[in-house]
């Protein structure tokens, strides 16, 4: 029976698509699997090099006459902490020198020394001692030295990625840490107020710009600035801005009387704020960075915003405003209505990619003064101490925790909005 046309064409657009569709998985997979690997083994940073033996030559007796002994020795050392399998030396042994004793691994032939061991293991060090006796040709040659030519190292090692056993000690480790829950709350609160407040400013700025006015477009561009600017300049100019002794700020609320002394922003981890004869503790360095992450990224959520806005069938404000409602009446019960699906993929897209967010908080802060998330400990673990195997434990955390609120958004969302 022949297929249809529209079983053959389906057929064809596979076949078309599988090269794209491979790529993008194997690029998109290949590295989530790569850190799952990472997770459940111990590995250093030193653990992505190969390790390979270090060998010495040593002379430890030179002959003086012809019948005298020529005593060499080799010392190869692993020190690494995986193991090799196997080591070669090569070296060139003058002429005029005789084989005397020779280790089991070694073997001379035509003037070249050949040596074979298994190992050695991590932080293992072996000496091969060899002795030649010195005849009379090697003096005639001027006595060449031994050490003339450096020996060559042939070192056979398995990949560490691969070759050490699995084990669940990072996780262990991860979740023993005593920064863990202190450093997920952190990552909540720099998440969930970071991306209200940058979807807060650009349904604002939405609805400042999508009344039409002179110069309109000239603010809808500069809107775009904090999102479109590198992200090293503006953080840079924030940092200078806060500065407790040259900052802008600083300079400011002191001028004005709004502080008696410089405030440290980015470098104190709370501040006490005293009014109507109560005091109230802030976290003052979290507060900044949550202000930063609002104003850098409110232009995306602006945009989304905006576009739906303008796709609003205007009859609805037309038939609100002649049922005699106002501006925050039609906005309640109007506009917002309208907005709910694109704030929702809003909050969850930027929810996602804050939570993610590492160059942020590490050029304002580095982590410091109570600013510390899971991916600048991520880092921490994984460069600063140099332990890759912990550093991808905890990304793994980090991947089931984004799961999780998926999950939950899916579940949750209204029906047609996801």
């Amino acid at each position: 029976m022949r297929r249809s046309l529209k079983a053959r064409e389906a057929r064809l657009a596979f076949y078309l698509l599988l090269p794209t569709v491979t790529i993008v998985l194997l690029i998109v997979i290949f590295p989530v699997v790569a850190n799952f690997w990472i997770a459940f083994k111990d590995i250093r940073l030193g653990d992505l090099r190969a390790p390979k033996a270090v060998v010495r030559e040593r002379i430890l007796k030179t002959p003086t006459a012809p019948g005298e002994q020529l005593v060499i020795t080799y010392r190869v050392e692993n020190r690494s902490k995986n193991p090799i399998v196997s080591t070669t030396i090569r070296d060139s042994v003058p002429a005029g020198l005789a084989a005397l004793t020779l280790p089991p691994e070694c073997t001379l032939a035509a003037g070249r020394l050949t040596c074979r061991l298994a190992g050695p293991e991590p932080r293992q060090r072996v000496t091969l001692t060899v002795t030649f006796l010195a005849e009379k040709a090697y003096f005639d040659a001027g006595r060449p030295s031994p050490r003339a030519n450096r020996p060559l190292v042939e070192t056979r090692a398995k990949n560490p990625l691969l070759a050490k056993p699995w084990t669940a000690g990072n996780l262990i480790r991860v979740f023993q840490d005593p920064d863990f829950w202190p450093m997920l709350w952190v990552t909540l609160a720099y998440t969930v107020f970071g991306t209200t407040l940058s979807i807060l400013l650009g349904l604002f700025a939405a609805q400042l710009l999508v009344v039409r006015f002179r110069g309109r477009n000239l603010f809808r561009g500069l809107f775009l600035f904090p999102y479109v600017a590198p992200v090293i300049a503006v953080a840079f100019v924030w940092v200078f801005l806060l500065d407790p002794f040259s900052g802008t700020v600083n300079a400011l609320l002191q001028k004005y009387g709004v502080a008696s002394q410089p405030i440290p922003f980015l470098s104190q981890r709370t501040w006490e704020i005293s009014a109507f004869g109560a005091s109230v503790r802030i976290p003052l360095a979290l507060t900044a960075v949550i202000l930063f992450e609002g104003w850098r990224y409110f232009p995306f959520a602006f945009l989304f915003i905006l576009a739906r806005m303008q796709a609003m069938p205007a009859v609805l404000f037309e038939a609100a405003r002649v049922d005699g409602a106002g501006p925050w009446q039609t906005f309640r019960h109007v506009t917002l209505p309208q907005l709910l699906g694109i704030l929702g993929t809003l909050f969850l897209l930027r929810f996602i990619w804050t939570f993610n967010k590492f160059d942020d908080i590490f050029l304002l802060t580095g982590g410091a003064a109570g600013t510390e998330t899971i991916t600048i400990k991520v880092y921490d673990y994984a460069f600063a101490r140099a332990d890759l195997g912990l550093g991808a434990a905890l990304a793994v955390v980090l991947f089931f925790i984004l799961a999780f609120f998926l999950s939950l958004y899916f579940r949750f969302a209204p029906k047609g909005e996801v």
